[in-house]
């Protein structure tokens, strides 16, 4: 396991190096005036100059990107010129939000997504399985900040049942101790259910956003990699061998369908990373997203780059929890490799 572990971190220092080496390239060729913004609207030329020369703006490119790669390698993300904090902090602090986003929403996914992709494929052409594909062909076709904006004027303006999308917290709760950052866990550790309540209703809707966006491919690949394991020789002699169906069906075909499925699950979770700035945005969430958007606004390089090497470490992480976790499902692949 060790040897493997290793050896994958290997093969994603490439795929470090061309984040940091992209990244970089493409904030210094998107469109605005990092000094310009800064110096405000009535500033003179001189002065724009100055505020460039202040950033290190004016210097070579290949100088830029030493300097960059210098401060990286001391942990320095370098500071954010909108918040005046550095980088480091900011996501620091924006970054157990997203986090309780994007969890929420997939764990809620899952709740639905693999038991009705179960049940559509145990039960070919019945009506569950048309629903199946009636909510994956829906989940798939929706924008995801469509069905967000439809979800607050539905439950917040028409039905006034939903708390106004502003945030983790409405204006009459105040957060919890900060213990993992994550409010529904660190209420619970307070034993404070009245801010867990706050805390759920205002993650409702975010996450019932991103849960619609996940639901198709998890129902989807769930389904279909069901049917093909049904169809095989060995849930066959199970099945004539006198088991019970619920055993064939959990013990049998869903334990040899889930390569699929995790294969799957990382894949949504890299599409929930990036549906999380839309969502953000809609929802007013304080997340990392919305911190890289304002950012990109201002024409703020350094949270865009922190921003982006975030989210690279972040994938790689996961699919490097995802190859662990194959030898787990199906030991098999520990031998072959």
């Amino acid at each position: 396991m060790l040897k493997v572990l290793l050896s994958r971190l290997l093969t994603t220092s490439p795929a470090l190096i061309g984040v940091v080496v992209v990244s970089f390239l493409l904030t210094r060729v998107l469109p605005g005036d990092t000094a310009a913004y800064f110096a405000g609207p009535a500033a003179t030329p001189q002065a724009i100059e100055e505020v460039r020369k202040q950033l290190g703006l004016d210097k070579p490119m290949p100088e830029q990107f030493t300097r960059y790669v210098r401060d990286l390698s001391h942990g320095n993300l370098s500071s954010s010129l909108t918040t005046g904090q550095p980088v480091l902090a900011d996501l620091e602090a924006r970054l157990p939000a997203s986090a309780e986003l994007t969890l929420f929403g997939l764990i809620l996914s899952l709740m639905i997504a693999i038991p009705l992709g179960i049940i559509a494929a145990v039960k070919q052409g019945s009506f569950i399985d048309h629903a199946c594909r009636a909510v994956t062909t829906a989940g798939v076709s929706l924008p995801v900040f469509f069905t967000g904006l439809l979800l607050v004027y539905v439950f917040y303006f028409i039905l006034q049942i939903s708390p106004a999308p502003l945030g983790r917290l409405d204006v009459f709760a105040s957060a919890p101790n900060n213990v993992t950052g994550f409010y529904l866990i660190d209420s619970l550790i307070a034993r404070d259910m009245q801010t867990f309540r706050a805390c759920l209703s205002q993650l409702l809707l975010p996450g019932i956003t991103l849960a619609i966006f996940s639901l198709a491919p998890i129902a989807r690949i769930t389904r279909a990699s069901m049917l093909a394991v049904m169809s095989m020789d060995f849930v066959r002699t199970a099945r004539a061998s006198g088991l019970n169906g619920r055993t064939i069906i959990m013990v049998y075909a869903f334990r040899n369908a889930m390569l699929p499925v995790v294969t799957t699950l990382g894949m949504v979770f890299s599409f929930l990373l990036g549906a999380n700035v839309l969502v953000e945005k809609v929802f007013a969430w304080p997340g990392v997203g919305s911190y890289a958007v304002e950012a990109l606004i201002a024409s703020d390089f350094a949270p865009v780059q922190g921003f982006v090497l975030a989210m690279a470490i972040l994938y790689i992480a996961l699919n490097l929890i995802i190859d662990l976790s194959y030898r787990l499902i199906d030991p098999r692949m520990g031998m072959a490799s």
